[in-house]
C-alpha cells in the first residue's frame, strides 16, 4: 500500500467533503450531503453528491489518483447499497475504492489504530467502539425519526418546537420565536420550509447554531435544550465506552466550543477519558484506503474497477 495517493471522501448528511494531498500541497473541495444510504435512493444520491466536488478537485489537482477512500452515512445500515455505490465510484474513477461508514472513517481519523470510542454528533448522532480485538459496539445512529438523540437535527428540531409552543401560549416565551420568524416563510411557513427542501433532518439541523448562540446569549429556553443535548450524547457514548479506553468527539456540534466543554466536562462525570481527535473523518478515509493491517478492516468494503 506504500505510495498510494488517495482521494478521501466524507460523505455526510449535510455536507459531503474531498481532499487530495499531492506532495506538498493540499487540494479541497465540498458539496451538499446525501440523506444517507439507508434512503430508498440513497445509491444515486451518494454517487451524486460525491462526484460533484471530487470532478470540481480533480479538476484543480495536478496529480494521480491511485486510491479513493470513503465514509459514507448509511453504510452499516445497508451493505448492499454500500457495495454498489464502491463499485459504481470504482468503475467511474478507474482506481480502487474502500468504503466504510462515516463513523468508522471518523474513528480511524480520531483514534488512528488504538481502540476506544468517537462519538460523531453532526446531522445525527452515533457512538462507535472498536475494541482491541477488532470487536465493534455502537449506539444510536437510528435516523431521524428513531434516535439521534442530542444530534444537529434533534437540537434543531427542539429549538423550533419551543419556538412553536411559545408562539401558541404552550410554552415559555423564548428568543427563539424571532428566530424561527425570521426563516423563510415565517413561523406559519415552518412546515413547507422544513419539509420543502426534500431533506428535513438537514434543514432541521441548520436551526442548530441557532440554538447554541441563543443559548450562549442567556435564553434559558434555547439553554435547556442544549444542556439536555449534551445530557443525551454523554449518555449514548456511555453505552458503549470503556474506563480504561480513549473518547473522542468529531461532527459539527464539537465546533462550538462552549458545547464541546458541555460535553466534554459530562463525559468526565461519568467517568471516561475525553480527548481531542488527532485528526477529522477525512484522514481516516485517507489512512483507511492505504492500509489494510486497521482494527477496522474486516468493516471496510474494498472493490476495483475490473471487479
Amino acid at each position: 500500500m506504500v505510495g498510494l495517493v488517495p482521494l478521501a471522501v466524507d460523505l455526510g448528511k449535510t455536507h459531503c467533503r474531498v481532499r487530495l494531498d499531492v506532495g506538498d500541497r493540499r487540494f479541497e473541495d465540498a458539496g451538499p450531503g446525501a440523506p444517507g444510504l439507508a434512503d430508498a435512493q440513497g445509491v444515486g444520491l451518494a454517487l451524486d453528491a460525491v462526484l460533484r466536488p471530487v470532478e470540481a478537485l480533480l479538476g484543480r489537482a495536478r496529480g494521480s489518483v491511485t486510491a479513493v477512500g470513503i465514509g459514507a452515512a448509511g453504510a452499516e445500515a445497508n451493505p448492499r447499497a454500500a457495495a454498489d455505490l464502491a463499485h459504481r465510484l470504482s468503475r467511474r474513477l478507474a482506481v480502487p475504492v474502500v468504503l466504510g461508514s462515516d463513523v468508522l472513517t471518523a474513528h480511524v481519523g480520531a483514534l488512528g489504530a488504538a481502540a476506544g470510542t468517537v462519538l460523531v454528533a453532526g446531522t445525527g448522532a452515533i457512538a462507535c467502539r472498536v475494541g482491541a480485538d477488532g470487536s465493534l459496539a455502537r449506539a444510536d445512529g437510528w435516523g431521524p425519526l428513531l434516535g439521534d438523540e442530542g444530534s444537529g437535527r434533534w437540537v434543531g428540531q427542539a429549538g423550533l418546537q419551543s419556538a412553536l409552543r411559545a408562539h401558541d401560549g404552550r410554552g415559555p416565551m423564548t428568543s427563539l420565536v424571532g428566530a424561527a420568524e425570521a426563516l423563510p416563510g415565517g413561523l406559519a411557513g415552518l412546515p413547507v420550509h422544513v419539509h420543502g427542501s426534500g431533506d428535513a433532518a438537514r434543514r432541521l439541523a441548520s436551526f442548530a447554531p441557532t440554538v447554541l448562540e441563543h443559548a450562549r446569549a442567556g435564553d434559558p429556553v434555547a439553554a435547556a435544550v442544549v444542556e439536555k443535548a449534551v445530557r443525551l450524547l454523554a449518555r449514548t457514548v456511555a453505552a458503549v465506552a470503556r474506563r480504561d479506553e480513549p473518547v473522542s468527539v468529531t461532527g459539527g456540534l464539537a465546533a462550538d466550543g462552549s458545547f464541546l466543554d458541555k460535553l466534554m466536562g459530562a463525559l468526565r462525570d461519568r467517568g471516561l477519558q475525553p480527548i481531542p481527535p488527532a485528526g477529522d473523518a477525512l484522514a481516516g478515509a485517507a489512512r483507511l484506503a492505504c492500509r489494510t493491517d486497521l482494527l477496522h478492516e474486516r468493516y471496510a468494503i474494498r472493490v476495483r474497477p475490473d471487479a
